[in-house]
Formats: structure tokens, sequence, C-alpha cells
């Protein structure tokens, strides 16, 4: 109410001291009403479309836990809605269109979708969470420690829109606190935050980043819990259970995180490979 009464006594100071400028602030005022409503649509938007992931997830997991035919058609017809026009997934949906006419099972089905879909999705996912962490070590290790902690809350925020867009959530400013609340609360359950001491000796007490700087060795560290980070948003975000597909796990990502050389996610690329 203050907004508009504000709004509406400039305008009419304007029009008072020039029709001209009267119309150009009502003009303004069009623009930021019309820009207003572009930004509240496309948070909306933002957020249907990381709830129908995980609707998806939820339809898919009963289908194969009930062998629910229903649920299976439901969560085929969503993967296509999420991925229609997409460049990158014409082929996975046209192999999909193909192969499920010969399919009928429903849990058969969604394993289907899964591997035509998803498993290119989830190669790039894992390279988005190797460079994300390894990102997050070297900027620990080298940044001041005034500024290492936005540096990398920045980059674990940049890591989860990005896995969320490739899966197709795509969120804005609301969808991705949402999706920090989403992954804060399924670490918490889940403990996905613990590292045991052999992933902190391994990597700390007796890796040679740890002889060398302590600094070093908290940024492994960083980029280990940044790992762990992504695993959870490529889970939540992931409109697909793992099935036929090989879940990640930390140890996929050790190599990118105490290595400060290299290609980020070759490993990844390597195993991928291997096991195609």
């Amino acid at each position: 109410m203050w907004a508009g009464l504000a709004a509406t006594r400039l305008i009419e100071d304007l029009f008072a001291r020039s029709p001209v400028l009267g119309w150009i602030g009502a003009g303004l005022l069009v623009l930021v009403l019309i820009s207003a409503l572009a930004i509240i649509v496309r948070e909306m938007v933002g957020l249907w479309r990381l709830q129908r992931l995980g609707t998806t997830q939820a339809d898919a997991a009963r289908a194969i836990s009930a062998n629910d035919a229903k649920a299976a058609a439901t969560t085929l017809a969503d993967l296509k809605s999420i991925y229609n026009g997409r460049s990158d997934m014409r082929w996975g949906l046209a192999q999909l269109a193909e192969h499920s006419q010969a399919v009928m099972d429903p849990a058969d089905r969604i394993k289907l979708a899964e591997r035509d879909l998803l498993s290119t999705l989830d190669g790039e996912a894992n390279r988005i969470i190797a460079r994300a962490a390894r990102r997050v070590s070297v900027v620990t290790a080298i940044a001041p420690a005034a500024l290492d902690i936005a540096l990398v809350g920045a980059q674990n925020l940049r890591m989860k829109r990005e896995i969320a867009t490739l899966y197709g959530g795509r969120p804005g400013t609301l969808g991705t606190m949402r999706l920090v609340r989403m992954v804060a609360g399924h670490l918490a359950v889940t403990g996905g935050l613990a590292l045991s001491d052999g992933v902190i000796s391994a990597v700390i007490g007796k890796g040679l980043i740890g002889r060398l700087s302590a600094r070093f060795g908290e940024g492994a560290v960083n980029g280990i819990l940044t790992a762990r980070i992504g695993l959870a948003a490529m889970q939540l975000c992931r409109p697909l259970p793992f099935l036929t597909q090989a879940k990640p796990g930390l140890s996929d990502f050790m190599r990118e995180v105490v290595n400060f050389g290299g290609d980020a996610g070759q490993g990844n690329q390597d195993k991928s490979g291997k096991s195609d």
C-alpha cells in the first residue's frame, strides 16, 4: 500500500509539473510493474520445476516398488515434458520412444528411461561436482582467510544451480534457496557431512598436501565437503532414482580434490567409459 501510494503521488506530481514528465513517469512505472511480474513468474516457474523433479522421482520409486503401471506412465510423461525441446536430449528421447514400445513391465520402463536419458546427464553432473570441489580446494588454499568462506559459499551455490539446471530444474533465487534447504535437510538426515577419520588421515595426515601446508589440507577437506554437498544435490535433483547406473560416491572425486593438476572430471569420464 505504501509503495502504491508513493508511486501514485509521484506520478501526480510529475503531471502537475509537466504532462511530458507525467507520461514518462507513468511509462517507467508500467515497465517496473511488468519487470516485477516477470520476476515473480520466473521464480514461481523455477519453484514448480524443482518440485516437479521431486514428484517425478517419487512416481518412479512407486512404479519400481509397487510395479505400478500408472505411476510408470506418469513418470515417462513427466520426463518427456521436462526434456522435450532440449537439443542434447533429442537422441535419448528418440531412443526411449523407440524402445519403450516393446517394454511393458513398469520397472523395466523406468530402467530404460534412466539408461536412455540420464546416463549422459549423470556424467556431466559428475564433472560439475569435480570442478566445484577442485575450485573450492584451490580457493581455500590461496585465498585470504577473510574471503575464503564467501568464495566457497558462492562456489557451492553455483554448483547446486548448475546441477538443478542440468536435470531440468532451472531454479531462480527462491528456487536456489529452497534447494539449499533441501540439501541441508538431506545431509542432516543422512549424516553426509560427517567425514571419517580414515578419509581425513588419507587426505591430510598421510598425504603430500598435508605435509606441504595446513592451508592445502584445509582446502582438500573443504573440497571433499563440497563433493558431498554436490552428491546430495544430484540425488535430490535427479528425476529418477539410481537403478541401472552406478551411484557415484565420494571416492570418485578424491583424485580431483587432492590433485591440483590435470582436467577435472577426467577420472569420472574414464570410469563412465569403462562401465559403458
